[in-house]
């Protein structure tokens, strides 16, 4: 069993239970969602100790995201909570076909409090790998202070870290600062999983392998661009470079959370002591 950290957003969410705009739905289901949420449920169920770490008001969906870590076998030590500040979340559409339109409230909640002071009681004993995305460094100036801080202490010590882009245009100010600070934590990864779009945008390059190329003339040392649908992944080292097919799903309910799903995949093959071909 391998030792796991992920830091990010848990927020609450509301599905609509009809369609329509939300502000025309009456009846709405109560559910917990989050990118390194998804990413720490699915590594816990292939078996790995996780222990996420996050922030979360003193209210309602605070306590639920709590007793979802708990219901989930996520060690939930590393979730404080911010008395002052509520916990986010996000109203998702119900749609017949096609991407359901979600709306984040987000602004001003605990996890944008999120200080580097507060990784000081976390326990870096044993642990074997850190996930983080680009989605954190959005929300304030001091939560990207904390995600620097958190990957400079993994790097420092050792640890395995993976870092997915994962990006969210519409909490930056532009695309320019976007680009900027996630290309700013990225360098401290060991791992790199971008879209191939969001290599393009935080690259400016075209193609896979130019974008795997930044990133490796960066220090990164393995870069895994998901090139989209039947497309599968492209892997590049310094040492070697392959492409791996994807498997076809012939029936596809939602798109959100695919590339987390990946993520999980992908690094806890690699924990398993699976080849890079193999993991993806």
């Amino acid at each position: 069993m391998k030792n796991v950290l992920t830091i990010g957003e848990a927020m609450g969410l509301l599905i609509a239970e009809e369609t329509g705009p939300l502000e025309a739905v009456e009846h709405f289901s109560r559910h917990v969602c989050g990118a390194e949420l998804n990413y720490a449920v699915g590594m816990a169920r292939l078996g790995n100790n996780v222990s996420y770490i996050s922030k979360v008001g003193i209210d309602p969906f605070g306590r639920c995201i709590v007793n979802f870590l708990k219901e989930n076998n996520i060690h939930e030590q590393y979730v404080w909570t911010d008395e002052d500040h509520m916990t986010g979340f996000q109203m998702k559409e119900k749609v017949v076909e096609g991407d359901p339109f979600v709306a984040n409230i987000r602004k001003h909640t605990a996890f944008s409090h999120f200080q580097p002071s507060d990784l000081s009681g976390i326990d870096w004993t044993g642990v074997n790998h850190l996930h983080v995305t680009g989605i954190p460094l959005a929300l304030s100036q001091s939560c990207r202070e904390t995600i620097y801080t958190l990957m400079m202490r993994a790097h420092s010590k050792g640890v395995r870290i993976s870092f997915d882009p994962n990006l969210r245009p519409m909490l930056w100010k532009s695309e320019e600062a976007m680009a900027r600070v996630i290309n700013g934590a990225a360098r401290y990864a060991d791992i790199v999983m971008p879209g191939l779009g969001e290599g393009r945008i935080l690259t400016g390059r075209e193609s896979e392998q130019d974008i795997a190329q930044y990133y490796l003339q960066r220090g990164v040392q393995t870069v895994v661009i998901k090139l989209g649908g039947s497309n599968g992944t492209y892997i590049r080292t310094e040492q070697e470079e392959f492409y791996v097919p994807s498997y076809h799903v012939k029936h596809i309910v939602d798109t959100v959370g695919a590339g987390d799903g990946f993520a999980v995949g992908f690094t806890s093959g690699l924990l398993d002591g699976l080849t890079l071909e193999d993991a993806a």
